[in-house]
């Protein structure tokens, strides 16, 4: 217990100083739009429901999370060439529109692709694995996955592929660093991640 309480204010702490970046303001969506269809369509859908499971759905995200991550792309910080590039070309105020755009949208029903794994990854989303002190993922990203505005993101209706790829890329401490993520992922099996990640395709 006192373990899964200091995980998550240690995420707390993350997700303040990743947000910390993040120009105040509001966007103006009706500009983000017209940046969303002529930047981001390709991979990410104008709406933000991207089809491939490669690429995530923004649509729905917290527009603060939005801007972090394209400010993160921006520097570097994330190692995304492709990314990269499409995050140089915007400015404070075009990250802050598109971002707005995104949020407004809203995601589509998605369900799990492999069922026979969704008692397994209900557990691992509400309850956690004690066992290995894995905390409950719905402690941040709430109990239908919709996360924390400007604080933890929104996970439900993602792709199952993209979630289970993030997992692995914490646990491998590649393009996403994350000391907390880290620390969790490594706690779960693959099969553990790939369960959780069916459940939260499934959220709504």
């Amino acid at each position: 217990m006192k373990r899964t309480m200091l995980l998550a204010i240690a995420a707390a702490t993350l997700a303040g100083n990743a947000l910390a970046e993040a120009p105040a303001g509001k966007g103006d969506p009706i500009k983000g739009k017209q940046i969303a269809e002529t930047i981001c369509a390709a991979c990410h859908g104008a709406d933000g429901n991207s089809v491939a499971a490669a690429n995530p759905v923004l649509a729905g995200q917290s527009p603060a999370y939005l801007v972090a991550q394209l400010q993160a792309f921006k520097a570097g910080k994330r190692n995304n060439p492709t990314m990269l590039g499409m995050a140089s070309t915007l400015s404070p105020g075009d990250m802050q529109n598109v971002a707005a755009w995104f949020g407004s949208q809203k995601p589509k029903a998605r369900e799990a692709s492999d069922k026979t794994q969704l008692e397994l990854g209900k557990k691992i989303y509400r309850v956690g694995n004690p066992v290995t002190r894995v905390p409950a993922c719905m402690a941040c990203h709430g109990p239908a996955g919709a996360g924390l505005p400007d604080q933890y993101p929104r996970v439900g209706s993602q792709h199952a592929g993209y979630v289970a790829k993030q997992l692995a890329d914490f646990k491998a401490g590649t393009d996403r660093k994350n000391p907390t993520m880290y620390d969790i992922a490594n706690r779960l099996s693959d099969a553990e991640m790939k369960a959780v990640a069916d459940y939260i395709s499934g959220l709504r």
